[in-house]
Protein backbone atom coordinates (compact mmCIF):
# COMPACT_ATOMS: atom_id res chain seq x y z
CA UNK A 1 0.00 0.00 0.00
CA UNK A 2 1.20 3.51 -0.83
CA UNK A 3 1.78 5.32 2.47
CA UNK A 4 3.43 8.59 1.58
CA UNK A 5 4.44 10.63 -1.45
CA UNK A 6 7.02 13.39 -1.14
CA UNK A 7 7.51 15.80 -4.08
CA UNK A 8 10.07 18.61 -4.38
CA UNK A 9 10.50 21.00 -7.30
CA UNK A 10 8.31 19.05 -9.71
CA UNK A 11 6.48 21.10 -12.37
CA UNK A 12 4.53 23.71 -10.35
CA UNK A 13 5.08 21.96 -7.01
CA UNK A 14 7.59 23.56 -4.64
CA UNK A 15 7.42 21.10 -1.77
CA UNK A 16 4.64 18.65 -1.03
CA UNK A 17 4.11 15.67 1.27
CA UNK A 18 0.97 13.55 1.08
CA UNK A 19 0.06 10.74 3.45
CA UNK A 20 -2.31 8.11 2.10
CA UNK A 21 -4.60 5.67 3.84
CA UNK A 22 -6.36 2.46 2.93
CA UNK A 23 -9.65 2.62 1.06
CA UNK A 24 -10.63 4.95 -1.77
CA UNK A 25 -8.91 8.33 -2.02
CA UNK A 26 -10.31 10.81 -4.55
CA UNK A 27 -8.39 13.75 -5.99
CA UNK A 28 -10.32 16.70 -7.33
CA UNK A 29 -9.69 20.32 -8.22
CA UNK A 30 -10.46 23.06 -10.68
CA UNK A 31 -9.64 22.64 -14.36
CA UNK A 32 -5.95 23.25 -14.92
CA UNK A 33 -5.11 22.99 -11.23
CA UNK A 34 -2.74 20.09 -11.88
CA UNK A 35 -4.67 17.08 -10.57
CA UNK A 36 -2.48 14.69 -12.51
CA UNK A 37 0.79 16.08 -11.12
CA UNK A 38 0.71 13.53 -8.33
CA UNK A 39 0.26 10.69 -10.81
CA UNK A 40 3.10 11.96 -12.96
CA UNK A 41 5.35 12.06 -9.90
CA UNK A 42 4.30 8.53 -8.95
CA UNK A 43 5.04 7.36 -12.48
CA UNK A 44 8.61 8.65 -12.19
CA UNK A 45 9.22 6.62 -9.02
CA UNK A 46 7.99 3.60 -10.98
CA UNK A 47 10.57 4.08 -13.71
CA UNK A 48 8.74 6.26 -16.27
CA UNK A 49 10.88 8.30 -18.66
CA UNK A 50 11.90 11.71 -17.35
CA UNK A 51 12.39 15.01 -19.12
CA UNK A 52 14.33 17.99 -17.81
CA UNK A 53 11.23 20.11 -18.42
CA UNK A 54 9.61 18.65 -15.29
CA UNK A 55 12.12 20.41 -13.00
CA UNK A 56 10.48 23.48 -11.49
CA UNK A 57 11.76 26.72 -12.95
CA UNK A 58 14.78 27.99 -11.01
CA UNK A 59 15.38 24.68 -9.23
CA UNK A 60 18.44 22.46 -9.62
CA UNK A 61 16.63 19.11 -9.46
CA UNK A 62 13.35 17.32 -8.91
CA UNK A 63 13.28 14.89 -5.98
CA UNK A 64 10.38 12.44 -5.56
CA UNK A 65 10.00 9.70 -2.91
CA UNK A 66 7.20 7.14 -2.65
CA UNK A 67 6.97 4.99 0.48
CA UNK A 68 5.09 1.68 0.38
CA UNK A 69 4.08 -0.81 3.05
CA UNK A 70 4.94 -4.25 1.65
CA UNK A 71 3.98 -6.36 4.67
CA UNK A 72 1.47 -8.34 2.58
CA UNK A 73 3.33 -8.27 -0.75
CA UNK A 74 5.39 -11.47 -0.71
CA UNK A 75 6.53 -11.07 -4.32
CA UNK A 76 8.03 -7.64 -3.57
CA UNK A 77 9.71 -8.92 -0.41
CA UNK A 78 11.27 -11.80 -2.36
CA UNK A 79 12.37 -9.46 -5.17
CA UNK A 80 14.10 -7.13 -2.70
CA UNK A 81 15.80 -10.09 -1.01
CA UNK A 82 16.93 -11.57 -4.34
CA UNK A 83 18.43 -8.21 -5.36
CA UNK A 84 20.03 -7.43 -1.96
CA UNK A 85 17.91 -4.30 -1.53
CA UNK A 86 16.23 -5.16 1.78
CA UNK A 87 17.83 -2.79 4.31
CA UNK A 88 16.01 -3.94 7.45
CA UNK A 89 14.52 -7.47 7.67
CA UNK A 90 12.15 -6.31 10.42
CA UNK A 91 10.79 -3.36 8.43
CA UNK A 92 7.76 -3.58 6.13
CA UNK A 93 8.54 -0.24 4.49
CA UNK A 94 9.97 0.15 0.98
CA UNK A 95 11.17 3.50 -0.38
CA UNK A 96 11.34 4.29 -4.11
CA UNK A 97 13.13 7.52 -5.02
CA UNK A 98 13.75 9.35 -8.29
CA UNK A 99 15.95 12.40 -8.83
CA UNK A 100 15.86 14.31 -12.11
CA UNK A 101 18.48 17.02 -12.65
CA UNK A 102 17.89 20.19 -14.62
CA UNK A 103 20.19 18.87 -17.36
CA UNK A 104 17.88 15.88 -17.90
CA UNK A 105 19.97 13.24 -16.14
CA UNK A 106 18.11 11.11 -13.63
CA UNK A 107 18.86 8.58 -10.89
CA UNK A 108 16.73 5.92 -9.24
CA UNK A 109 16.99 4.48 -5.74
CA UNK A 110 15.34 1.63 -3.83
CA UNK A 111 15.76 1.74 -0.06
CA UNK A 112 18.65 4.13 -0.52
CA UNK A 113 20.61 1.99 -2.99
CA UNK A 114 21.10 3.21 -6.58
CA UNK A 115 19.25 1.08 -9.16
CA UNK A 116 18.43 1.09 -12.87
CA UNK A 117 15.11 2.27 -14.30
CA UNK A 118 14.41 -1.37 -15.20
CA UNK A 119 14.64 -2.27 -11.52
CA UNK A 120 12.24 0.54 -10.57
CA UNK A 121 9.80 -0.74 -13.20
CA UNK A 122 10.13 -4.37 -12.10
CA UNK A 123 9.44 -3.60 -8.44
CA UNK A 124 6.91 -0.85 -9.21
CA UNK A 125 4.65 -3.26 -11.11
CA UNK A 126 4.32 -5.32 -7.92
CA UNK A 127 3.36 -2.28 -5.83
CA UNK A 128 1.07 -0.05 -7.85
CA UNK A 129 -0.77 0.03 -11.16
CA UNK A 130 -1.76 3.28 -12.87
CA UNK A 131 -4.81 3.08 -15.14
CA UNK A 132 -4.89 6.03 -17.49
CA UNK A 133 -4.04 7.13 -20.97
CA UNK A 134 -0.42 7.41 -19.83
CA UNK A 135 2.30 4.94 -20.68
CA UNK A 136 2.52 3.15 -17.34
CA UNK A 137 -0.18 0.51 -17.74
CA UNK A 138 0.44 -3.11 -16.85
CA UNK A 139 -2.77 -4.24 -18.55
CA UNK A 140 -1.14 -3.49 -21.88
CA UNK A 141 1.30 -6.36 -21.30
CA UNK A 142 0.43 -9.99 -22.07
CA UNK A 143 2.29 -11.10 -18.98
CA UNK A 144 -0.23 -9.23 -16.83
CA UNK A 145 -3.13 -10.90 -18.67
CA UNK A 146 -1.72 -14.33 -17.88
CA UNK A 147 -1.14 -13.42 -14.25
CA UNK A 148 -4.67 -12.07 -13.80
CA UNK A 149 -6.25 -15.10 -15.46
CA UNK A 150 -4.11 -17.52 -13.44
CA UNK A 151 -4.91 -15.68 -10.20
CA UNK A 152 -8.58 -15.78 -11.17
CA UNK A 153 -9.00 -19.46 -12.00
CA UNK A 154 -5.87 -21.62 -11.63
CA UNK A 155 -5.16 -23.46 -8.38
CA UNK A 156 -1.97 -21.88 -6.91
CA UNK A 157 -0.46 -25.27 -5.97
CA UNK A 158 -0.90 -26.62 -9.50
CA UNK A 159 0.61 -23.46 -11.04
CA UNK A 160 3.56 -23.55 -8.63
CA UNK A 161 4.11 -27.24 -9.37
CA UNK A 162 4.19 -26.60 -13.13
CA UNK A 163 6.70 -23.76 -12.76
CA UNK A 164 8.89 -25.76 -10.38
CA UNK A 165 9.04 -28.73 -12.80
CA UNK A 166 9.88 -26.39 -15.68
CA UNK A 167 12.79 -24.88 -13.72
CA UNK A 168 14.11 -28.36 -12.89
CA UNK A 169 13.77 -29.32 -16.53
CA UNK A 170 15.72 -26.26 -17.70
CA UNK A 171 18.47 -26.85 -15.15
CA UNK A 172 18.70 -30.47 -16.32
CA UNK A 173 18.94 -29.30 -19.95
CA UNK A 174 21.80 -26.94 -19.06
CA UNK A 175 23.70 -29.80 -17.41
CA UNK A 176 23.19 -31.98 -20.49
CA UNK A 177 24.45 -29.19 -22.73
CA UNK A 178 27.52 -28.58 -20.58
CA UNK A 179 28.35 -32.29 -20.41
CA UNK A 180 27.86 -32.76 -24.18
CA UNK A 181 30.06 -29.79 -25.08
CA UNK A 182 32.75 -30.94 -22.72
CA UNK A 183 33.11 -34.41 -24.29
CA UNK A 184 35.26 -33.03 -27.15
CA UNK A 185 37.76 -31.68 -24.67
CA UNK A 186 37.72 -34.71 -22.39
CA UNK A 187 40.69 -36.54 -23.96
CA UNK A 188 43.18 -33.71 -23.53
CA UNK A 189 41.71 -32.82 -20.15
CA UNK A 190 42.00 -36.43 -18.97
CA UNK A 191 45.71 -36.53 -19.88
CA UNK A 192 46.40 -33.30 -18.03
CA UNK A 193 44.44 -34.33 -14.94
CA UNK A 194 46.10 -37.77 -14.87
CA UNK A 195 49.59 -36.27 -15.13
CA UNK A 196 48.87 -33.76 -12.36
CA UNK A 197 47.36 -36.42 -10.10
CA UNK A 198 50.23 -38.89 -10.67
CA UNK A 199 52.77 -36.19 -9.94
CA UNK A 200 51.10 -35.43 -6.61
CA UNK A 201 50.53 -39.08 -5.71
CA UNK A 202 54.24 -39.85 -6.21
CA UNK A 203 55.02 -37.34 -3.50
CA UNK A 204 52.88 -39.27 -1.01
CA UNK A 205 51.64 -36.14 0.76
CA UNK A 206 50.01 -36.79 4.15
CA UNK A 207 47.12 -34.62 5.27
CA UNK A 208 48.99 -33.07 8.23
CA UNK A 209 52.53 -33.32 6.85
CA UNK A 210 53.19 -29.65 6.07
CA UNK A 211 52.47 -28.15 9.52
CA UNK A 212 54.51 -30.94 11.19
CA UNK A 213 57.48 -30.37 8.87
CA UNK A 214 57.38 -26.62 9.39
CA UNK A 215 57.40 -27.08 13.18
CA UNK A 216 60.31 -29.54 12.98
CA UNK A 217 62.24 -27.20 10.67
CA UNK A 218 61.94 -24.32 13.10
CA UNK A 219 63.18 -26.52 15.94
CA UNK A 220 66.14 -27.98 14.02
CA UNK A 221 67.08 -24.65 12.48
CA UNK A 222 67.61 -23.16 15.97
CA UNK A 223 69.26 -26.25 17.54
CA UNK A 224 72.53 -24.55 18.61
CA UNK A 225 70.67 -21.66 20.19
CA UNK A 226 68.37 -24.09 21.95
CA UNK A 227 71.23 -26.19 23.40
CA UNK A 228 73.08 -23.07 24.61
CA UNK A 229 69.99 -21.60 26.22
CA UNK A 230 69.09 -24.85 27.98
CA UNK A 231 72.63 -25.20 29.36
CA UNK A 232 72.58 -21.61 30.58
CA UNK A 233 69.28 -22.19 32.33
CA UNK A 234 70.61 -25.39 34.00
CA UNK A 235 73.72 -23.60 35.20
CA UNK A 236 71.75 -20.75 36.74
CA UNK A 237 69.13 -22.99 38.29
CA UNK A 238 71.25 -25.80 39.78
CA UNK A 239 74.51 -26.81 38.12
CA UNK A 240 76.73 -23.91 39.24
CA UNK A 241 78.64 -25.30 42.24
CA UNK A 242 79.27 -21.91 43.84
CA UNK A 243 75.93 -20.15 43.36
CA UNK A 244 72.65 -21.25 41.81
CA UNK A 245 68.94 -20.72 42.24
CA UNK A 246 68.43 -23.99 44.18
CA UNK A 247 71.17 -23.12 46.67
CA UNK A 248 69.85 -19.58 47.12
CA UNK A 249 66.32 -20.91 47.64
CA UNK A 250 67.56 -23.41 50.29
CA UNK A 251 69.49 -20.70 52.13
CA UNK A 252 66.45 -18.39 52.16
CA UNK A 253 64.22 -21.15 53.59
CA UNK A 254 66.80 -22.04 56.26
CA UNK A 255 67.05 -18.42 57.41
CA UNK A 256 63.28 -18.09 57.74
CA UNK A 257 62.74 -21.45 59.41
CA UNK A 258 65.41 -20.65 62.09
CA UNK A 259 63.55 -17.56 63.26
CA UNK A 260 62.64 -17.94 66.97
CA UNK A 261 59.26 -16.31 66.47
CA UNK A 262 57.27 -16.66 63.21
CA UNK A 263 53.95 -14.86 62.61
CA UNK A 264 51.32 -15.83 60.05
CA UNK A 265 52.80 -13.62 57.37
CA UNK A 266 56.27 -15.20 57.66
CA UNK A 267 54.73 -18.71 57.65
CA UNK A 268 52.87 -17.83 54.48
CA UNK A 269 56.14 -16.69 52.85
CA UNK A 270 57.85 -19.93 53.89
CA UNK A 271 55.01 -21.88 52.25
CA UNK A 272 55.35 -19.94 49.01
CA UNK A 273 59.14 -20.52 48.93
CA UNK A 274 58.66 -24.24 49.61
CA UNK A 275 56.26 -24.48 46.65
CA UNK A 276 58.67 -22.50 44.50
CA UNK A 277 61.50 -24.84 45.52
CA UNK A 278 59.47 -27.88 44.47
CA UNK A 279 58.63 -26.28 41.08
CA UNK A 280 62.27 -25.27 40.59
CA UNK A 281 63.37 -28.88 41.20
CA UNK A 282 60.86 -30.08 38.61
CA UNK A 283 62.05 -27.47 36.10
CA UNK A 284 65.70 -28.47 36.58
CA UNK A 285 64.76 -32.14 36.13
CA UNK A 286 62.88 -31.36 32.89
CA UNK A 287 65.76 -29.22 31.59
CA UNK A 288 68.24 -32.07 32.16
CA UNK A 289 65.95 -34.57 30.41
CA UNK A 290 65.49 -32.18 27.45
CA UNK A 291 69.25 -31.58 27.24
CA UNK A 292 69.93 -35.34 27.19
CA UNK A 293 67.31 -36.03 24.49
CA UNK A 294 67.83 -33.02 22.23
CA UNK A 295 70.66 -32.85 19.79
CA UNK A 296 71.49 -30.84 16.67
CA UNK A 297 70.91 -32.89 13.50
CA UNK A 298 72.16 -31.05 10.39
CA UNK A 299 71.39 -34.03 8.18
CA UNK A 300 67.73 -34.17 9.28
CA UNK A 301 67.47 -30.38 8.91
CA UNK A 302 68.62 -30.67 5.30
CA UNK A 303 66.06 -33.44 4.64
CA UNK A 304 63.20 -31.38 6.10
CA UNK A 305 64.27 -28.26 4.22
CA UNK A 306 64.42 -30.17 0.92
CA UNK A 307 60.99 -31.75 1.47
CA UNK A 308 59.41 -28.40 2.28
CA UNK A 309 60.98 -26.89 -0.83
CA UNK A 310 59.42 -29.60 -3.01
CA UNK A 311 55.99 -29.13 -1.40
CA UNK A 312 56.11 -25.32 -1.74
CA UNK A 313 57.10 -25.60 -5.40
CA UNK A 314 54.26 -27.96 -6.30
CA UNK A 315 51.85 -25.79 -4.31
CA UNK A 316 52.84 -22.71 -6.33
CA UNK A 317 52.26 -24.71 -9.49
CA UNK A 318 48.68 -25.37 -8.44
CA UNK A 319 48.26 -21.84 -7.00
CA UNK A 320 47.45 -23.00 -3.48
CA UNK A 321 49.15 -22.96 -0.11
CA UNK A 322 51.20 -26.09 0.74
CA UNK A 323 48.64 -27.28 3.32
CA UNK A 324 45.97 -27.18 0.56
CA UNK A 325 47.63 -29.82 -1.62
CA UNK A 326 45.51 -32.66 -0.24
CA UNK A 327 42.38 -30.75 -1.35
CA UNK A 328 43.90 -30.38 -4.83
CA UNK A 329 44.40 -34.14 -4.97
CA UNK A 330 40.78 -34.77 -3.99
CA UNK A 331 39.52 -32.25 -6.57
CA UNK A 332 41.60 -33.78 -9.38
CA UNK A 333 40.29 -37.23 -8.52
CA UNK A 334 36.71 -35.93 -8.58
CA UNK A 335 37.21 -34.29 -12.00
CA UNK A 336 38.68 -37.49 -13.41
CA UNK A 337 35.83 -39.57 -12.02
CA UNK A 338 33.30 -37.19 -13.57
CA UNK A 339 34.95 -37.43 -17.01
CA UNK A 340 35.34 -41.18 -16.84
CA UNK A 341 31.69 -41.52 -15.89
CA UNK A 342 30.41 -38.79 -18.26
CA UNK A 343 28.70 -41.19 -20.65
CA UNK A 344 26.74 -42.81 -17.85
CA UNK A 345 25.99 -39.39 -16.35
CA UNK A 346 24.82 -38.02 -19.71
CA UNK A 347 22.51 -40.97 -20.19
CA UNK A 348 21.13 -40.48 -16.70
CA UNK A 349 20.52 -36.75 -17.31
CA UNK A 350 18.77 -37.39 -20.64
CA UNK A 351 16.45 -39.92 -19.02
CA UNK A 352 15.67 -37.45 -16.24
CA UNK A 353 15.03 -34.70 -18.82
CA UNK A 354 12.57 -36.85 -20.73
CA UNK A 355 10.70 -37.64 -17.51
CA UNK A 356 10.63 -33.98 -16.45
CA UNK A 357 9.20 -33.01 -19.86
CA UNK A 358 6.43 -35.57 -19.47
CA UNK A 359 5.73 -34.37 -15.92
CA UNK A 360 5.66 -30.75 -17.09
CA UNK A 361 3.24 -31.43 -19.94
CA UNK A 362 0.96 -33.42 -17.65
CA UNK A 363 0.68 -30.61 -15.09
CA UNK A 364 0.60 -27.90 -17.80
CA UNK A 365 -2.39 -29.61 -19.41
CA UNK A 366 -4.18 -29.39 -16.08
CA UNK A 367 -3.33 -25.65 -15.94
CA UNK A 368 -4.60 -25.22 -19.54
CA UNK A 369 -7.85 -26.95 -18.63
CA UNK A 370 -8.40 -24.58 -15.70
CA UNK A 371 -7.50 -21.57 -17.87
CA UNK A 372 -9.97 -22.53 -20.61
CA UNK A 373 -12.73 -23.02 -18.09
CA UNK A 374 -11.96 -19.78 -16.25
CA UNK A 375 -11.40 -17.59 -19.33
CA UNK A 376 -15.05 -17.73 -20.36
CA UNK A 377 -16.20 -16.99 -16.83
CA UNK A 378 -13.83 -14.03 -16.55
CA UNK A 379 -14.95 -12.59 -19.90
CA UNK A 380 -18.64 -12.93 -18.97
CA UNK A 381 -18.21 -11.16 -15.64
CA UNK A 382 -16.10 -8.35 -17.14
CA UNK A 383 -18.63 -7.79 -19.94
CA UNK A 384 -21.40 -7.43 -17.35
CA UNK A 385 -19.36 -4.75 -15.62
CA UNK A 386 -18.73 -2.97 -18.93
CA UNK A 387 -22.48 -2.64 -19.47
CA UNK A 388 -22.83 -0.97 -16.09
CA UNK A 389 -19.97 1.37 -17.00
CA UNK A 390 -21.77 2.75 -20.02
CA UNK A 391 -20.13 0.47 -22.60
CA UNK A 392 -23.05 -1.84 -23.56
CA UNK A 393 -21.50 -2.81 -26.88
CA UNK A 394 -18.02 -3.53 -25.55
CA UNK A 395 -16.96 -7.14 -25.33
CA UNK A 396 -13.87 -8.73 -23.79
CA UNK A 397 -12.41 -11.94 -25.14
CA UNK A 398 -9.72 -13.95 -23.36
CA UNK A 399 -7.56 -15.49 -26.06
CA UNK A 400 -5.45 -18.58 -25.37
CA UNK A 401 -2.75 -19.05 -28.01
CA UNK A 402 -1.04 -22.46 -28.04
CA UNK A 403 2.75 -22.26 -27.72
CA UNK A 404 5.18 -23.96 -30.09
CA UNK A 405 5.76 -27.50 -28.82
CA UNK A 406 9.50 -26.97 -29.26
CA UNK A 407 9.44 -23.72 -27.28
CA UNK A 408 7.58 -24.63 -24.11
CA UNK A 409 7.92 -21.93 -21.47
CA UNK A 410 7.59 -21.33 -17.76
CA UNK A 411 4.07 -19.95 -18.28
CA UNK A 412 2.58 -23.15 -19.68
CA UNK A 413 1.31 -24.49 -23.00
CA UNK A 414 -0.24 -21.21 -24.13
CA UNK A 415 0.06 -17.43 -23.92
CA UNK A 416 -2.86 -15.29 -22.76
CA UNK A 417 -4.08 -12.03 -24.26
CA UNK A 418 -7.13 -9.90 -23.54
CA UNK A 419 -8.88 -8.69 -26.72
CA UNK A 420 -11.66 -6.10 -26.76
CA UNK A 421 -14.26 -4.97 -29.26
CA UNK A 422 -15.78 -1.60 -28.33
CA UNK A 423 -18.43 -1.40 -31.08
CA UNK A 424 -20.77 -3.93 -32.75
CA UNK A 425 -19.33 -5.53 -35.84
CA UNK A 426 -15.74 -4.58 -35.02
CA UNK A 427 -13.24 -7.40 -34.55
CA UNK A 428 -11.69 -7.74 -31.10
CA UNK A 429 -8.31 -6.04 -30.82
CA UNK A 430 -5.50 -6.05 -28.23
CA UNK A 431 -5.97 -3.50 -25.44
CA UNK A 432 -2.93 -1.54 -26.59
CA UNK A 433 -4.72 -0.69 -29.86
CA UNK A 434 -7.72 0.93 -28.17
CA UNK A 435 -7.52 4.61 -29.09
CA UNK A 436 -9.62 6.14 -26.30
CA UNK A 437 -7.93 6.59 -22.97
CA UNK A 438 -11.32 6.83 -21.27
CA UNK A 439 -12.45 3.52 -22.79
CA UNK A 440 -9.21 1.86 -21.80
CA UNK A 441 -9.57 3.15 -18.24
CA UNK A 442 -13.11 1.81 -17.90
CA UNK A 443 -12.14 -1.55 -19.41
CA UNK A 444 -9.27 -1.69 -16.94
CA UNK A 445 -11.66 -0.83 -14.13
CA UNK A 446 -14.04 -3.61 -15.13
CA UNK A 447 -11.21 -6.16 -15.29
CA UNK A 448 -9.78 -5.03 -11.96
CA UNK A 449 -13.15 -5.18 -10.21
CA UNK A 450 -13.56 -8.81 -11.25
CA UNK A 451 -9.99 -9.90 -10.60
CA UNK A 452 -9.48 -7.86 -7.40
CA UNK A 453 -10.32 -10.79 -5.16
CA UNK A 454 -7.38 -12.73 -6.55
CA UNK A 455 -5.02 -10.01 -7.84
CA UNK A 456 -1.87 -9.27 -5.83
CA UNK A 457 -1.37 -5.62 -6.85
CA UNK A 458 -2.09 -3.72 -3.60
CA UNK A 459 -2.63 -0.19 -4.99
CA UNK A 460 -4.53 0.93 -8.08
CA UNK A 461 -4.63 4.44 -9.53
CA UNK A 462 -7.40 5.53 -11.92
CA UNK A 463 -6.88 8.78 -13.80
CA UNK A 464 -10.22 10.25 -14.93
CA UNK A 465 -11.92 6.91 -15.63
CA UNK A 466 -15.16 8.89 -15.81
CA UNK A 467 -14.21 10.83 -18.97
CA UNK A 468 -17.13 11.08 -21.41
CA UNK A 469 -19.79 9.46 -19.20
CA UNK A 470 -23.02 10.78 -17.70
CA UNK A 471 -24.19 11.07 -14.12
CA UNK A 472 -25.85 7.65 -13.93
CA UNK A 473 -22.80 5.79 -15.17
CA UNK A 474 -20.53 8.01 -13.06
CA UNK A 475 -22.43 6.88 -10.00
CA UNK A 476 -21.82 3.24 -10.97
CA UNK A 477 -18.12 3.99 -11.52
CA UNK A 478 -17.93 5.53 -8.05
CA UNK A 479 -19.69 2.56 -6.48
CA UNK A 480 -17.42 0.09 -8.27
CA UNK A 481 -14.32 1.96 -7.15
CA UNK A 482 -15.52 2.02 -3.56
CA UNK A 483 -16.34 -1.68 -3.80
CA UNK A 484 -12.86 -2.33 -5.16
CA UNK A 485 -11.37 -0.26 -2.31
CA UNK A 486 -12.65 -2.79 0.21
CA UNK A 487 -9.83 -5.09 -0.96
CA UNK A 488 -7.32 -2.76 -2.63
CA UNK A 489 -6.08 0.77 -2.05
CA UNK A 490 -7.62 3.08 -4.69
CA UNK A 491 -6.45 6.53 -5.80
CA UNK A 492 -8.79 8.22 -8.27
CA UNK A 493 -8.46 11.52 -10.12
CA UNK A 494 -11.98 12.60 -11.08
CA UNK A 495 -14.10 15.54 -12.19
CA UNK A 496 -17.41 13.78 -11.52
CA UNK A 497 -19.26 14.53 -8.28
CA UNK A 498 -20.91 11.05 -8.05
CA UNK A 499 -17.43 9.48 -8.12
CA UNK A 500 -15.91 11.97 -5.67
CA UNK A 501 -18.78 11.44 -3.25
CA UNK A 502 -17.85 7.76 -2.88
CA UNK A 503 -14.36 8.38 -1.52
CA UNK A 504 -13.22 7.40 1.95
CA UNK A 505 -10.59 10.15 1.74
CA UNK A 506 -10.65 13.32 -0.35
CA UNK A 507 -7.73 15.48 -1.59
CA UNK A 508 -8.20 18.87 -3.22
CA UNK A 509 -5.67 20.30 -5.71
CA UNK A 510 -5.38 24.06 -6.18
CA UNK A 511 -3.01 26.65 -7.63
CA UNK A 512 -1.84 29.91 -6.10
CA UNK A 513 0.64 32.64 -6.97
CA UNK A 514 3.59 33.49 -4.75
CA UNK A 515 6.33 35.97 -5.59
CA UNK A 516 5.25 35.94 -9.22
CA UNK A 517 5.44 32.15 -9.44
CA UNK A 518 2.52 29.73 -9.87
CA UNK A 519 2.54 26.88 -7.36
CA UNK A 520 0.38 23.78 -6.83
CA UNK A 521 -0.75 22.51 -3.47
CA UNK A 522 -2.77 19.46 -2.36
CA UNK A 523 -4.75 19.33 0.87
CA UNK A 524 -6.81 16.59 2.51
CA UNK A 525 -10.38 17.73 3.12
CA UNK A 526 -12.40 17.37 6.29
CA UNK A 527 -15.92 15.91 6.13
CA UNK A 528 -17.55 19.35 5.83
CA UNK A 529 -14.99 20.50 3.25
CA UNK A 530 -15.63 17.33 1.28
CA UNK A 531 -19.36 18.15 1.09
CA UNK A 532 -18.61 21.67 -0.14
CA UNK A 533 -16.20 20.34 -2.80
CA UNK A 534 -18.76 17.82 -4.09
CA UNK A 535 -21.32 20.65 -4.17
CA UNK A 536 -18.89 22.78 -6.20
CA UNK A 537 -18.47 19.93 -8.65
CA UNK A 538 -22.27 19.70 -8.95
CA UNK A 539 -23.09 23.34 -9.37
CA UNK A 540 -20.00 25.47 -9.84
CA UNK A 541 -18.33 28.03 -7.60
CA UNK A 542 -21.61 29.57 -6.40
CA UNK A 543 -22.81 27.07 -3.80
CA UNK A 544 -26.58 26.91 -3.39
CA UNK A 545 -28.60 25.30 -0.62
CA UNK A 546 -29.82 22.79 -3.15
CA UNK A 547 -26.34 21.78 -4.32
CA UNK A 548 -25.09 21.53 -0.73
CA UNK A 549 -28.07 19.36 0.25
CA UNK A 550 -27.54 17.16 -2.79
CA UNK A 551 -23.81 16.85 -2.05
CA UNK A 552 -24.43 16.05 1.62
CA UNK A 553 -26.88 13.31 0.66
CA UNK A 554 -24.45 11.95 -1.96
CA UNK A 555 -21.62 11.76 0.57
CA UNK A 556 -23.82 10.35 3.33
CA UNK A 557 -25.12 7.50 1.16
CA UNK A 558 -21.68 6.46 -0.10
Amino acid sequence: MLQQLSIQNYATVDKLEIEFKAGMSVITGETGAGKSIMLGALGLTLGDRADKGIVRSGARKTDICAEFDIANIKAAQQWLDDNDLETDPDSTSCLLRRIVNSDGRSKGYINGSPVTMASLKALGEMLLDIHSQHEHQSLLHRGTHQRLLDDFCVAPKVLAQMQDIWKQWQKNAQQINQLSNRSQEDSAQTQLLSYQLNELNELGIASDEVPKLEAEFKSLNHADETVASVQTALTLCGDDEEQNAKTAMHQALTALRDLPEKNDRVNNIIGLLENASIQLDEAVSDLRAFADEFEANPERLDQVNTRLGVLHAIARKHKVKPDGLTEVIADLRQQLDLIENSDAELEKLEAAGAQLRQDYIKVAKDVSKQRKKGSGKLATQVNEQLKQLGMPHASLEVQLLASDKDKLALGGLETIEFLVSTNPGQPAKPLIKIASGGELSRISLAIQVITAQTSHVPSLVFDEVDVGIGGGVAKVVGQLLRQLAERTQILCVTHQAPVAGQGHNHFFVSKFTKAGSTLTQIAELSDSEKVREVARMLGGEELSDESLAHAEKMVATS
